[in-house]
């Protein structure tokens, strides 16, 4: 997965809601791991999105069952 920049705001609020949540302390490198992941999580959701309304606009264009 390609990395983006994360904001040091992105990070200082990941660690504020995911510390309480975590035994352990987390480092900055921890929080900007979070926030990558779940960026690639949501993105990912968001292709799969993309790719099954093309195919379902693919389906009815050419007169498939969903049509």
């Amino acid at each position: 997965m390609q990395t983006r920049e994360t904001r040091p705001n992105h990070v200082d609020d990941t660690l504020a809601v995911w510390q309480r949540r975590s035994r352990r302390q987390l480092s900055r490198e921890d929080a900007r791991e979070i926030v990558e992941n779940i960026t690639g999580f949501f993105t990912i959701l968001a292709e799969w999105s993309r790719q099954e309304e093309r195919e379902r606009y693919d389906a009815k264009t050419r007169g498939g069952i969903d049509a």
